[in-house]
C-alpha cells in the first residue's frame, strides 16, 4: 500500500522536511503504547465492573475481548482508509475517536454501553494504527529509518506486559473514588496531548484517489470475525445450542469467501484488501494458524490468571497486578534474548524452543494449583516465569519467521493479515479460556477452573509445536519486517 507524502501544506515542513522527525516519532510510539495498554489494562477490573455495573461473566468476556475482535477485523480496513484519503487524516481521526471512546467507556451508566464502547475504542484503534509507517517514512531520512524501528521493540515488549500492572494500581488507588473508571480517565491526557502534538508537527499527506476501498470485503471479515467470537462467548451460558456451532461454520465459510474475493478484485483490477497471491503459500497458511494458536492460549490464559486471583483467591486489583511481574520480567528476558541472539541464528527453532518453555511452565502451574488450601503466589512464580520466557521467546521471532515466505512484495499485506489473526484470536483466547474458568467458578472450583483452563492452553500449545516443522526455517531480516508490520502496508 504505498503512500507517497506530498509537498507538505503544513508550516512544521516548510524548511526542514525532518525537523520534528522525533516529536513524530513519539507521537507514533504513544499511540502504540495507549493500544498495547488498553489492550489488558481491564484484566484486573473484573470485581469492580462486577460490583459497579453488574457485569456477568459474559459482560466482563465482552469488555475485554471486544477491543481485541474489532481492532483485529478492523486492521485491513484502516490501511487502505490511510492510503486513500492519507495517512495523518486517518491517524488523527483514529486517534481522536480512541480518545473519545476513552471518555465514553469511563462514563458508561451499565455494561452494555460499555461493551458498545469498547467495540468502537478497538475499531478506533485499528482506523490508527496502521498508518505509523507511512508517516514515520515521510519523517525520517532513509539513513535514520532503522533508528526509529529501533526503538519499537523494547517500548512494546513494555507495553505489552505493563497494562495489569498499572490497571491494578490505578484501580487500588481508586483515584477520586472512580474506581476501574479511572483506568479509561488516563487515556485522557495522553491522548490529547498526543492529538495536539500531531496536528502540529505531523506533516500533511496526500491520499491517492484512484485507490477503491473494497468495503464488501471489510464487511465480510468483521461479520466472520463476530460469528467466530459470539457463540464462543455466549455459548457455554446457553448451553451450546444449534446456533453457535452454525455461527463458528459460517465464519469458516466467511473467511474463505473473504479470500475468493480478493483475487476476484484483482483480477477485476481492482484494489484488494490483501494481496490474495499469500493465501496460496502453504507455509504461510500454517503460520497464520500458529499464529491464533499461540494467541488464544497465551492471551486467554493470562486473563484467567488474574481473574483467579482476584475471583478465587480474593486479591485486590493491586496485588493481582503485581502478581504478574514474574510472567513480565519472563517475558522481558525471553524476549530479549530471542531477537537478540537466536532469532537470526535459529530460525523456526527458536519458536519450539519457546514453546517447550511455555510448556513447562503450564506443568507447573498445572501442579502448583492442586493443593491450594495454603495458596501463596510464590507457587506459581517459577511457572509464570518460565511461561513468560517461552512467551518472549516465541512473541519477538514469530512474524519474522512466518513472513519468511512471502515475497518482498506481499510484505505488508502478509504481516497485516498475521496482525489480524493475532488480535482476532485473542479475543478467541479471552473468550474460550474465559468460559472454562468460569465454569469452574460457577462450580465453586476456581482452582480446577484455571487447572482446566491451563490444559486447553497447554493442547493448543503442542498443537502449535506439531505444526512449527512446517513453518519457515528462516526469519526474514527483523527491521523490514518489523517496519512493514507497524504499518500494515504494503
Amino acid at each position: 500500500m504505498p503512500s507517497n507524502p506530498s509537498p507538505s501544506t503544513s508550516t512544521s515542513t516548510s524548511a526542514d522536511p525532518y525537523r520534528f522527525k522525533w516529536l513524530i516519532l513519539a507521537v507514533m510510539l504513544t499511540a502504540e503504547i495507549l493500544d498495547l495498554i488498553d489492550a489488558t489494562i481491564v484484566n484486573v477490573a473484573g470485581p469492580s465492573l462486577e460490583a459497579s455495573l453488574g457485569a456477568g461473566s459474559t459482560g466482563l468476556q465482552w469488555v475485554i475481548g471486544g477491543y481485541a475482535l474489532t481492532l483485529g477485523a478492523g486492521l485491513i480496513l484502516g490501511g487502505r482508509l490511510g492510503d486513500r484519503f492519507g495517512r495523518r487524516t486517518m491517524f488523527l481521526i483514529g486517534l481522536i475517536s480512541f480518545t473519545l471512546m476513552s471518555l465514553l467507556c469511563a462514563a458508561a451508566p451499565t455494561i452494555g454501553t460499555l461493551i458498545v464502547f469498547r467495540l468502537i475504542q478497538g475499531f478506533s484503534a485499528a482506523i490508527l494504527l496502521p498508518q505509523g509507517l507511512g508517516l514515520l517514512r515521510a519523517a525520517f531520512p532513509p539513513r535514520e529509518i532503522g533508528k526509529a524501528f529501533a526503538v519499537f521493540g523494547p517500548v512494546f515488549g513494555l507495553a505489552g506486559i505493563a497494562g495489569p500492572i498499572i490497571g491494578g494500581a490505578i484501580i487500588q488507588a481508586d483515584l477520586f473514588g472512580l474506581g476501574w473508571r479511572a483506568v479509561f480517565l488516563v487515556n485522557l491526557p495522553v491522548g490529547i496531548a498526543a492529538i495536539v502534538i500531531a496536528w502540529i508537527v505531523v506533516p500533511r499527506t496526500a491520499g491517492d484517489r484512484t485507490i477503491t476501498i473494497d468495503l464488501v470485503g471489510s464487511a465480510i471479515m468483521v461479520l466472520s470475525s463476530a460469528l467466530l467470537v459470539l457463540p464462543l462467548v455466549q455459548g457455554e451460558n446457553a448451553g451450546w445450542p444449534a446456533w453457535t456451532w452454525l455461527c463458528i461454520a459460517a465464519s469458516l465459510v466467511g473467511f474463505y469467501l473473504f479470500t475468493r474475493r480478493q483475487k476476484s478484485r484483482l483480477d477485476a483490477g481492482k484494489t484488494p484488501l490483501v494481496t490474495p497471491g499469500i493465501f496460496r503459500k502453504p507455509a504461510y497458511l500454517v503460520g497464520l494458524g500458529g499464529i491464533g494458536l499461540f494467541f488464544c492460549g497465551t492471551v486467554g490464559a493470562q486473563l484467567v490468571f488474574t481473574l483467579f486471583l482476584q475471583l478465587g483467591e480474593q486479591f485486590s486489583a493491586g496485588e493481582a497486578g503485581v502478581s504478574s511481574l514474574p510472567l513480565a520480567i519472563g517475558t522481558l528476558i525471553g524476549g530479549a534474548v530471542s531477537g537478540a541472539l537466536l532469532a537470526d541464528k535459529l530460525g523456526r527453532a527458536v519458536l519450539q524452543i519457546g514453546g517447550l518453555f511455555q510448556i513447562a511452565g503450564v506443568v507447573w502451574l498445572f501442579i502448583a494449583l492442586g493443593d491450594i488450601a495454603a495458596f501463596s503466589i510464590w507457587q506459581l512464580a517459577p511457572g509464570l516465569l518460565l511461561t513468560g520466557i517461552g512467551s518472549g521467546f516465541v512473541v519477538a521471532s514469530l512474524f519474522n519467521v512466518i513472513l519468511g515466505t512471502v515475497d518482498d512484495d506481499e510484505v505488508g499485506s502478509a504481516s497485516g493479515v498475521l496482525t489480524a489473526v493475532q488480535s482476532i484470536f485473542s479475543a478467541v483466547g479471552v473468550a474460550v479460556l474465559g468460559s472454562v474458568f468460569f465454569a469452574g467458578l460457577d462450580a465453586g472450583d476456581p482452582g480446577q477452573g484455571f487447572r482446566t483452563a491451563l490444559l486447553v492452553q497447554g493442547g493448543l500449545i503442542v498443537v502449535f509445536l506439531l505444526l512449527s516443522p512446517l513453518f519457515p526455517v528462516r526469519a526474514r531480516p527483523e527491521e523490514p519486517a518489523l517496519a512493514e508490520e507497524l504499518a500494515l502496508a504494503d
